[in-house]
């Protein structure tokens, strides 16, 4: 019975992710907090990746599952106030970094700190935040859902990309230029054929990321 509970929870969880659960945050809100930092970040990564993995994607993705995962329990019966749900739901970006870092220095728990911070500004609903959850429940899914979103970008710029080669191949298709094989001049080609070439092979990569998307 017990392992019937927990995948009806399971269930409900993610009836009520779907409904609650858009992977994004307002932008004038989290100030400071919008670019994930490391110094490849720096000096590679386009300003929308960087926001996928951002701490103020992170940890507003962290509050949307608490508020999915209590919106779920309620259903299967535990007592929850809509109040509680409401409060949770309004304060989902009002996060407040260094309170949360303090915290996380004191309980030396990064999740712990965040529940505090959230309990802070929604004092009523304090005490459900996190129920019955552990750590790999907002980690772990908050994970998959930010490699989704990142997927995603991937997929439009490779749509992209794609597009431009198809116009390239298509204006240099009647252009020679000489095929290679193991790095030496090859039979005749066109500039065009050879695009298509590069475009199988980004059309593989789109396969395999439309393959992460949907699983």
């Amino acid at each position: 019975r017990l392992l019937l509970l927990f995948l009806q929870l399971i269930l409900f969880a993610i009836t009520a992710t779907a409904d609650i659960m858009d992977a994004s945050f307002p932008l004038e809100t989290l100030e400071g907090h919008h670019e994930y930092e490391s110094p490849l970040v720096k000096r590679y990564a386009t300003k929308e990746m960087s926001r996928v993995w951002s701490p103020a994607m992170k940890f507003s993705t962290w509050r949307k599952l608490w508020l999915a995962l209590a919106t779920a329990e309620k259903e299967l019966g535990i007592e929850i106030s809509d109040e509680q749900l409401e409060e949770m739901k309004a304060q989902l970006y009002n996060i407040d970094f260094e309170f949360a870092a303090q915290k996380e220095k004191e309980f030396r728990h990064d999740v712990m700190g965040h529940v505090h911070a959230f309990g802070e500004v929604a004092p009523a609903a304090m005490p459900i935040i996190h129920l019955g959850a552990t750590s790999c429940y907002v980690g772990d899914n908050t994970d998959i859902i930010l490699i989704r979103e990142a997927l995603h970008l991937v997929k439009r710029k490779l749509v992209q990309t794609l597009d431009v080669l198809k116009a390239f191949a298509e204006k240099y298709k009647d252009l020679p230029t000489l095929g290679f094989t193991h790095f030496q001049p090859a039979q005749l080609t066109t500039v065009g054929k050879r695009a298509t070439l590069w475009m199988q092979d980004l059309l593989l990569d789109l396969e395999r990321v439309q393959f992460g998307i949907d699983n």
